[in-house]
């Protein structure tokens, strides 16, 4: 299990794209959990990629990363070596929290939040594919239509331009 060095702690974070941060939550089903992973620009808030996989293989952490991405937590599917060779042939510098530590990957666990709270992903669905459609619909609702104070009430999609 390969873990790397916090490189965006002592960064500031200033323009769109200079950080892309990823985590990976999990969404109730009927048929038990699919794992949500989304890449958020650490500067914008804006959701750049995801994907909501059935299980936890490397295909649902590839596809939300066929774009790139920097920041991770240490989570094992983070650490696994097939990971690390995605990121390699995708030429990202990777960056990882310091031991467990959510508040380091604030970003991600927060834009985990606002669609689990705001959006209602706690209800649970009654399949998979209800799941895809409710969370691509509320993606786009985030990033277009939902301002951010830390965006000074810009939404992400406008923060980013």
């Amino acid at each position: 299990m390969k873990k790397h060095s916090n490189l965006v702690e002592a960064l500031t974070i200033h323009r769109p794209e200079q950080v892309w941060v990823s985590d990976i939550t999990y969404i109730l089903t009927s048929n038990g959990h699919s794992y949500l992973s989304l890449v958020t620009d650490a500067y914008t808030k804006k959701i750049m990629c995801y994907h909501l996989a059935e299980d936890l293989l490397l295909d649902g952490r590839g596809e939300a990363l066929r774009l790139a991405t920097g920041r991770t937590d240490r989570g094992l599917q983070y650490c696994s070596q097939e990971y690390q060779q995605l990121l390699k042939r995708a030429q990202v510098k990777p960056s990882m929290t310091e031991e467990y530590d959510p508040y380091q990957n604030a970003v991600a666990e927060r834009v985990n939040g606002i669609l689990k709270d705001e959006f209602v992903f706690e209800r649970g669905f009654a399949h998979h594919l209800e799941a895809v459609t409710v969370i691509s619909e509320s993606v786009g609702i985030y990033n277009k239509l939902r301002p951010h104070l830390s965006c000074h009430y810009f939404t992400p999609e406008q923060m980013h331009q």
